[in-house]
């Protein structure tokens, strides 16, 4: 069954050996695409450029704008006169919030009368539109509740709420997005490099004529496969030793849970994305058609696994999808581990589906060498 594995390992070392670029792609771009992903894929909005129109012009007035600004989501670059000209500034692109306080607010306030303020938000980011609106509920929530609290009689409305909500966050206390973000990166480098490198490899030995020379030996199926793929698996050990090291040191990512664990549940992760390229480079009959074909498991690992978005959000017919996709349950494995300090006892099913997954694109790779080596 492993006639020739020997062979074909030796082999494959001496090819990557010859080949820096292989060894370059997988070990230095992912690092470089970590490094850039990761400061640049942030999810907490901060800043967020807001123009006032404060037509009132009293303390109470100017008070408004100032426990927006005072919350570190909201900049507020520009004060103008008139309505007409926040519509402008929204419209332009120049600013993304507008808040309108009309005459008499300040009347309204100390007359302790109900009074408007008007919040126009941008939009077109739903990101940005999403949490400007719900901090700027919470801050009227806020302003009306410890108004309503002096208006009866109360001396210090923080201490004496009639209900205090105490949250505690948990595994990411400090609401950090790389903290979320650089395991699922590396579950999405760890496959760009396991099915390209695989596929490419292939096609390539295919497009020489040195796969034919291979096919006339006396190698058994199993251990062409196996040998091929083994310096690949062993790269991309090295690749998750390498990514795992920068996620500590460059963005303080700790791993909450034990580190031999997560190296033993990759392994069926990338022997997974190894079979897949395999099976790529068994349809594809030139580079450029294995790079077509990898990319195109990339756009349904990013959109379905949960890496960008919630899975729960998701229709529930993309949701039955998305159990279909390696990734999803290797984000499962990563965050958990990395974030939650998860244990083998709260992993274990996730880790059989990946073998699964392994098990079904071994049993096609096989089938469709069967007849180049027959």
């Amino acid at each position: 069954m492993f006639r020739g594995f020997r062979a074909i390992i030796y082999k494959e070392f001496i090819h990557m050996r010859r080949d820096p670029i292989t060894i370059f792609v997988a070990l230095v771009i992912p690092l470089i695409q970590l490094i850039i992903f990761g400061y640049a894929v942030d999810m907490d909005v901060k800043n967020i450029p807001t123009v006032i129109c404060d037509q009132d012009r009293t303390a109470e007035s100017r008070a408004l704008p100032s426990s927006f600004e005072n919350t570190g989501y909201f900049h507020v670059l520009y004060e103008v006169e008139n309505p007409d000209d926040v519509y402008s500034r929204l419209r332009s692109g120049e600013a993304k919030i507008g808040i309108i306080i009309p005459p008499g607010f300040g009347d309204d306030r100390f007359a302790s009368t109900p009074t408007q303020a008007q919040v126009l938000i941008d939009g077109s980011d739903i990101t940005v539109a999403n949490q400007a609106l719900n901090i700027a509920n919470a801050i009227g929530l806020r302003v009306s509740l410890t108004e309503r609290a002096r208006q009866i009689g109360v001396e210090n409305p923080d201490e004496q709420m009639p209900l205090e909500i105490l949250p505690r966050l948990l595994f990411n206390p400090t609401m950090k997005s790389a903290n979320f973000m650089v395991p699922g990166l590396i579950g999405v480098l760890l496959w760009i490099v396991t099915v390209f490198l695989t596929a490419v490899a292939i096609v390539r030995e295919r497009e020489k004529g040195t796969i034919e020379q291979l096919f006339v030996t006396p190698l058994a199926k199993l251990a062409f496969i196996v040998g091929k793929l083994m310096p690949f698996a062993i790269l991309g050990m090295i690749e998750s030793a390498v990514v795992l090291l920068a996620s500590r040191y460059f963005f303080g990512i700790p791993i909450n849970g034990s580190v031999i664990l997560l190296a033993f549940l990759i392994v069926p992760y990338l022997l997974t994305g190894l079979m897949v390229g395999l099976v790529i480079s068994t349809i594809a009959t030139n580079q450029a058609q294995a790079l077509q074909f990898s990319a195109m498991t990339m756009l349904p690992s990013v959109i379905l696994s949960g890496f960008m978005f919630p899975r729960a959000s998701m229709p529930f017919i993309i949701y039955v999808l998305s159990f279909f996709v390696p990734l999803t349950h290797f984000l499962e494995i990563v965050r958990g581990i990395i974030l939650r300090g998860a244990m083998w006892a709260d992993l274990w099913d996730e880790t059989l589906i990946l073998v699964g997954f392994f098990s079904f694109f071994l049993t096609v790779a096989v089938k469709r060498f069967k007849k180049q080596l027959g």
